[in-house]
C-alpha cells in the first residue's frame, strides 16, 4: 500500500491480555467473547491468515478490515478485502482502516493494528443512494 502511515501496532496490549490469561488473572469467557456480528463478518468476510488462535490453538486465525473516515460517507465502517482498499488510496484522500483478528472457533478477537490511507486530497463524502 503506497499511501500507508499512521500506522498504530496493538501488539502490546493483545500480549499483556494474553499474559492475563494464561496466568489466570483473566477468565476465558472475558476475552473469548466476539460479538455475534462480528462472529457472522468473520464466518463470510475473514481472510485466513496461517496463524493459530493463542487460546484454543486448533483454529486458524482469520483478519478483518474495517475502513472508516468522514470522505467515505455511507460506506465508512464497512469491512473491505485488500484489494478494495488498494483501489480505494487513490480514490479518496483519509480514512482509517482497523485490522482485527478473530478465531471462529473459540470467538477470541483482538484488534492487531490500525493505519491510514489515502492520497492526501480533501473531498466531499459521496451522496447517498436512495
Amino acid at each position: 500500500m503506497w499511501s500507508r502511515r499512521d500506522s498504530i501496532d496493538y501488539s502490546l496490549k493483545r500480549r499483556a491480555t494474553l499474559v492475563a490469561y494464561f496466568k489466570g488473572a483473566q477468565a476465558k469467557v472475558d476475552i473469548c467473547d466476539a460479538d455475534p456480528y462480528l462472529r457472522l463478518a468473520a464466518k463470510y468476510h475473514g481472510e485466513a491468515v496461517e496463524r493459530a488462535c493463542p487460546i484454543c490453538r486448533e483454529q486458524k486465525m482469520v483478519v478483518l478490515h474495517y475502513a472508516f473516515g468522514d470522505q467515505l460517507g455511507q460506506y465508512s465502517g464497512r469491512i473491505k478485502s485488500m484489494k478494495e482498499l488498494d483501489e480505494m488510496q487513490s480514490e479518496y484522500g483519509e480514512f482509517r482502516v482497523y485490522v482485527v483478528e478473530v478465531c471462529r472457533g473459540c470467538d477470541w478477537h483482538h484488534l492487531i493494528y490500525s493505519f491510514k490511507l489515502g492520497d492526501g486530497q480533501a473531498r466531499k463524502a459521496p451522496r447517498k443512494t436512495r
